[in-house]
């Protein structure tokens, strides 16, 4: 019996995880979107907090994708909270295909999604089938934790310790309440608690009001996963997590409070349903005989999964209201630490290594950053060049950004190797190897630039300047690159593949330009009027904007998918 019980959960839960990574990865582009559609409107927030569950088929996901996005800034802890109560409405959708009476064809679902996912070769098809693939064993496990709660009726120890448990009387309920608590945190996925319960009372083992109140320890219970990922992470984040516990510990408060009413709401209301739908009279509380004598109560679970999604939904209405208060009161309750300050660079979170297609979104808003951070190197080397003392705070911030790059090329290495070590589509393993491509490039770009600034102090510390007209040639090249650097930091946040016809005019200016800048200069020194150290450091200039521009060139590559 444990065999079955353990090997059916274990099942249920691969299950779990194989349907969320399937339909993540199918739905990638869609996720984005809606994240970055989340706005401080609480009833969007709580809609695309729903959506995005249903997509990734757990709560706990969504609640610590939420924490990684405040802990990075991304996200604002209001729209966090109105994110966490959609998620809540989210899960159960995953109770409500619990209940589907196709457990026999879990089998059947399993094995022909198995098939096209072994012998499929497009992203769409093979991670398609893993979704399909997911629901096939949830099936499965489902079905062999139900036969291994059927033997548990054979044993009357097992069955004397269940009698323990029964929501009976408020002191009861609070058992079952911290039972289900327990088993979730234990098993850290309330799905599969849900799976046991549901299992539990289509068996009879357990009546309805116990498997409610299990549910409801079941809420509190997955908070726990939420309140593990914001260890480490800064105050809002914290705020976040903490948010989730209160919303699930006071909506279990007051429906204990009212609780025989509610559960007495709830099977009124389902055995209406089964009137109107199967026969008159029919009551989720009938016995179903089998061919073998053995009881069950197949539409219990219905009762079971309805009490799931009605706390969640009546829950997420009675706090929306009110989502202004609680930014208020957890901002008191948990205030900000003196000093916190992050001692990474960028506002990449391994916590988003969950959700693959919101990692990659995250790591190109780092690549986009560094972009930007070129661009106003450029401006400050124009700036510098034309100094007649150069101003060392703009020369010292000049040198910091370059720094800045180097470690931010580290972080979103680290970053983007930890995805690619992940089960990731091929699309989405391509786009994370641009972007460790784009993250070399942009950095290189960044010693040029520091090399350039470099080259006129030493120019100035050997008593030299560069001619009027030499830095008037250098400040034309230095705004054709900079603009062929923008358009490809626009197309970087557009995502526009045709950066390369784009930017071809202006990349073909730019060769020009230094051809004529290095001959025009030759000719100056054929008449014997350029000293030396001049000459060495003004080719060097125009070396470097070649480079510059080679770079920004590889980077348009790899945006129009060039190899």
């Amino acid at each position: 019996m444990l065999g079955t019980l353990v090997g059916g959960l274990g099942i249920f839960l691969f299950g779990m995880k194989a349907m969320s990574d399937g339909m993540q990865a199918v739905a990638g582009p869609g996720l984005r979107r809606l994240i970055s559609a989340v706005t401080n409107h609480r009833v969007v927030a709580t809609v695309i907090g729903t959506l995005v569950t249903c997509v990734v088929q757990s709560s706990s996901v969504t609640t610590v994708m939420v924490v990684g996005f405040v802990n990075s800034g991304l996200m604002q802890l209001s729209q966090a909270i109105g994110v966490i109560m959609g998620a809540n409405i989210g899960t159960t959708i995953t109770g409500w295909i619990l209940v589907l009476k196709v457990g026999k064809y879990g089998l059947p679902i399993l094995g022909v999604s198995a098939f096209v996912y072994l012998f499929s070769k497009g992203d769409r098809w093979r991670y398609t089938s893993m979704a399909i693939m997911g629901i096939g064993m949830v099936f499965v496990g489902l079905e062999l934790m139900k036969d291994a709660c059927g033997t548990i009726e054979e044993l009357p120890q097992f069955a004397e310790w269940f009698q323990a448990f029964r929501a009976d009387s408020l002191l009861g309920v609070l058992k079952c309440v911290l039972a289900g608590c327990v088993l979730t945190t234990l098993v850290q996925s309330s799905s599969a608690t849900l799976g046991i319960t549901v299992a539990l009372t289509s068996n009879g083992l357990i009546g309805f009001e116990t498997a409610a109140a299990l549910v409801m320890g079941e809420n509190i219970g997955t908070t726990i996963t939420a309140l593990l990922a914001s260890i480490g992470a800064n105050t809002n984040a914290r705020r976040a997590a903490y948010f989730h516990v209160l919303f699930n510990v006071i909506g279990v408060i007051w429906i204990t409070c009212i609780f025989y009413w509610y559960v007495d709401w709830i099977g009124w209301m389902i055995n209406q349903w089964l009137s109107w739908t199967v026969e008159p009279g029919t009551t989720f509380r009938d016995a179903v005989v089998g061919a073998d004598g053995e009881k069950t109560y197949p539409n219990a679970s219905l009762a079971v999964v309805s009490a799931h999604s009605i706390f969640n939904i009546v829950n997420t209405l009675i706090f929306m209201p009110f989502v202004p208060l609680f930014d208020r009161l957890l901002t008191r309750l948990v205030p900000s630490r003196e000093g916190e300050a992050s001692t990474r660079l960028t506002d990449l979170d391994i916590r988003m290594l969950e959700t693959p297609a919101m990692a990659i979104e995250q790591s190109r808003r780092e690549i986009r950053r560094m972009g930007e951070t070129c661009h106003e190197m450029l401006l400050s080397l124009t700036e510098l060049r034309n100094q007649d003392r150069p101003d060392k705070a703009l020369a010292d911030r000049l040198k910091q950004r370059e720094q800045l790059l180097d470690g931010m090329q580290d972080e979103i290495a680290a970053f983007v190797t930890g995805l690619l070590s992940g089960n990731v589509s091929h699309s989405l393993a391509d786009e994370a190897r641009g972007q460790l491509r784009m993250a070399d490039e942009f950095e290189s770009i960044s010693d040029y630039l520091t090399s350039l600034d470099k080259f006129d102090r030493k120019l100035r510390r050997d008593g030299h300047r560069f001619e009027v007209h030499q830095r008037e040639g250098l400040d034309g090249l230095n705004r054709l690159v900079d603009s062929y650097v923008s358009a490809v930091n626009e197309a970087l946040v557009k995502g526009a593949a045709t950066v390369m016809v784009d930017t071809e005019a202006v990349s073909k200016r730019i060769r020009q330009e230094i051809k004529q800048l290095r001959r025009k200069h030759l000719e100056e020194i054929s008449g014997g009027l350029v000293p030396p150290t001049v000459t060495v450091a003004f080719l060097a200039s125009l070396n470097a904007y070649g480079r510059v521009r080679d770079h920004a060139h590889n980077i348009a590559e790899t945006l129009s998918g060039e190899k």
